[in-house]
C-alpha cells in the first residue's frame, strides 16, 4: 500500500521550494542568505516527504473508520519519525534561525516579498511541529491500536 502526501501539503511544500529558488536569484545579502536556508532546507523537506508527511494521508481513511491490514506499512514511517523527531526539530531551530538572517537581510536591502516569504516560512516550520508532526504520530499510534486489536 501506498501512501501519498495530502495533496495541498505537497503543493505548499512546491511552492514553497519555488520561492526560495526566486529568493537565492535576489543577489546581495538577501541572495546569499536564501542561499543558505535553501542548504539547511532541502535536506529537511526531503526527511519529511520520505516519512513524516506521507502517513497524514491516512487521515481521511481513519476517520472513517476504515482500517485495513496493508496500512500498517506506514507504521515504519512513523516510527522513524518518533525517533528522528528530536533531530527534526533541532533542523527546524536552525532553519529558523537561517530564515531571521533573510528575513534581516530582505528588509535591509528592501525586498519586501523575500521577508514575508521567509516570515510564512517561520510558520509552516510552526505547523509542522504544532500539527503536522505530532498528527502524524497519532496516526501511527491509532493504527497499531486498531491492528492489535483487530
Amino acid at each position: 500500500m501506498t501512501f501519498e502526501i495530502p495533496r495541498p501539503l505537497k503543493i505548499e511544500h512546491e511552492e514553497l521550494h519555488a520561492e526560495l529558488a526566486k529568493a537565492t536569484k535576489a543577489g546581495g545579502q538577501t541572495g546569499e542568505a536564501a542561499k543558505a536556508v535553501a542548504k539547511v532546507l532541502h535536506p529537511h523537506f526531503v526527511k519529511e516527504e520520505e516519512y513524516a508527511l506521507p502517513p497524514l494521508g491516512l487521515l481521511v481513511p481513519l476517520s472513517q473508520g476504515k482500517v485495513e491490514k496493508g496500512m500498517a506499512a506506514a507504521l515504519k514511517m512513523t516510527d522513524r519519525l518518533e525517533v528522528e523527531l528530536p533531530g527534526m526539530l533541532a533542523e527546524h531551530k536552525a532553519i529558523v534561525a537561517a530564515l531571521g538572517h533573510l528575513v534581516d537581510a530582505a528588509r535591509a536591502e528592501n525586498k519586501p516579498d523575500v521577508a514575508q516569504f521567509a516570515e510564512k516560512l517561520i510558520l509552516h516550520a510552526q505547523a509542522e511541529e504544532q500539527v503536522s508532526y505530532p498528527t502524524a504520530l497519532l496516526v501511527g499510534r491509532y493504527l497499531k491500536a486498531k491492528l492489535a486489536a483487530a
